[in-house]
């Protein structure tokens, strides 16, 4: 079994305050035992980041010291002579192994940034890989992750709230065509519609069913165990009956 979770966040005074709060929250997952936490797409009031490493040295220390892998969210970050949004991963050992870029700008997003190019897995006590916020929207995305051997999703989201009904959707679905769980945070103010989702799969009499858990209002965190393996099976029937049709 396996210790995933999300943090739900919410409006903070300044950076500096969100940080040291968020800080807190991961420290207490950490003594929880949990093995990945992901958070949410720009829940910083400045959310252009020039120096990830600088930016979370604080989340890579717990990061170590609970051999805990953190997600701490998806922000603008300059690539050459244009953005990109990037998700940053830490790993169990305190460092950054890695980046995914968000493959499908949202609306004013596509005038701002250069979109990601290719789906990254990373493995630390799992397989994973990052769905980022409109993402989700698209199939290809979370099936390339699947493809290349993710055993779970996580989504850095920043969904407003009149936009939470179809997210939850979107999110049932992949996880359902994938065969895999989903963990999904998102921010809660008087803008962004919270009800951060993790979202689970289990087969009753041959038919596999989404079972999902909504984060309660405010700042808060989910956490949940899964047995990743379980899916393998269901998983790979899918897939050769996908390959039948082309």
């Amino acid at each position: 079994m396996i210790k995933l979770g999300i943090i739900q966040t919410t409006s903070y005074s300044n950076d500096e305050r969100a940080k040291n709060i968020v800080s807190r929250l991961l420290e207490l997952l950490g003594k929880k035992e949990t093995d990945v936490v992901c958070l949410p797409e720009q829940w910083l009031r400045q959310n252009v980041i020039s120096n990830f490493d600088s930016e979370f040295a604080r989340f890579k220390s717990i990061a170590k010291n609970y051999s805990l892998t953190i997600i701490p969210g998806a922000f603008y970050e300059k690539k050459s002579n244009r953005y990109v949004i990037s998700a940053p991963v830490i790993g169990p050992t305190g460092e950054i192994i890695g980046k995914q870029e968000k493959i499908h700008p949202f609306d004013y997003e596509k005038r701002k940034i250069k979109h990601g190019t290719k789906t990254v897995v990373f493995k630390t006590k799992c397989r994973f890989g990052l769905v980022i916020c409109y993402d989700m929207v698209f199939a290809d995305v979370a099936k390339s992750l699947v493809k290349k051997g993710a055993d779970v999703l996580f989504s850095p989201s920043r969904i407003v709230r009149r936009g939470v009904q179809p997210w939850h959707l979107y999110v049932q679905v992949r996880s359902l065509e994938n065969r895999v769980p989903i963990l999904a945070a998102n921010i809660e103010n008087r803008r962004f519609g919270g009800k951060s989702i993790v979202t689970d799969l289990y087969e009753k009499d041959g038919v596999m069913i989404p079972k999902i858990e909504s984060a309660p209002k405010g700042q808060c965190f989910a956490i949940g165990s899964f047995n990743l393996a379980k899916y393998k099976k269901s998983r790979n029937i899918r897939y050769l009956d996908a390959q039948k049709f082309s």
